[in-house]
Order: structure tokens, then C-alpha cells, then sequence
């Protein structure tokens, strides 16, 4: 079993803050196996250009692991081990909505000092 939806947001993570480490690339391509390669929403979040695909792609890659949880059958092998991938998948959803509403917080409050130096130090 591997944990495809993680090894292809750490992917995306990579390629949109810019960390170039092959063999952390390698590694996580070779979790993802040939989910890396089949179009689909691992693939593309495994090449997400922004926050905002990284958030999006992941919602709807963690959705589909959804899914094929709801198909397994009752007393499969690995209904558990799919079961518990379901949970670390919403909660690493949660977290990275948590660090990109931070992230936009800190935009925002980035205009508002700027404004309030101006405030202070009015031009003449």
C-alpha cells in the first residue's frame, strides 16, 4: 500500500515552493507509482503550479480516495488501512487550508502595516 494523495501534495509542494531535491522527487514518484504517470488528480496535483491548484487538487484527490473507501468492500484486506489514509488525508486537507488562509492573512495584513506606516509618516 502506499499513500498516493500525500506523495503527490509533497510533489506539488515541492515544485510551488521551489525545493529542487531529486531524490526526494525520485522517492515520492516511486510512492506514487504509476498514479505519477495516469492522467487524473494525482497526477496533476503532483505538478500543481500554485496554493490555490495545491488546495483545490488535493480536495478532490482526497474525494476520490472517498470514494474507493465507500467501494471496498466490508472485510477487505486493506478496507483499514484505507480507512485510516481517509483520516490523515482530510486532516493534512485541513492543515494545508489552515497554512494557505495564514498565508492570506499575512497578504492582507502586509497592505495594512503598509498603510498604517503611511499613516504615521504622512507624505509632505
Amino acid at each position: 500500500m502506499a499513500c498516493h494523495e500525500i506523495a503527490a501534495l509533497r510533489l506539488g509542494l515541492m515544485r510551488v515552493l521551489g525545493r529542487e531535491d531529486e531524490a526526494e522527487r525520485q522517492h515520492e514518484l516511486a510512492e506514487m507509482g504509476a498514479s505519477a504517470c495516469e492522467p487524473g488528480p494525482l497526477k496533476a496535483l503532483s505538478e500543481a503550479q500554485s496554493a490555490a491548484d495545491l488546495q483545490r487538487l488535493f480536495q478532490i484527490a482526497r474525494a476520490e480516495l472517498d470514494r474507493k473507501v465507500s467501494r471496498t468492500a466490508r472485510g477487505a484486506g486493506d478496507l483499514a488501512y484505507l480507512q485510516t489514509l481517509l483520516v490523515l488525508t482530510k486532516k493534512v486537507e485541513l492543515d494545508l487550508e489552515a497554512q494557505i488562509d495564514g498565508l492570506q492573512r499575512l497578504y492582507t495584513d502586509l497592505e495594512r502595516m503598509h498603510d498604517f506606516v503611511h499613516e504615521i509618516y504622512t507624505s509632505e
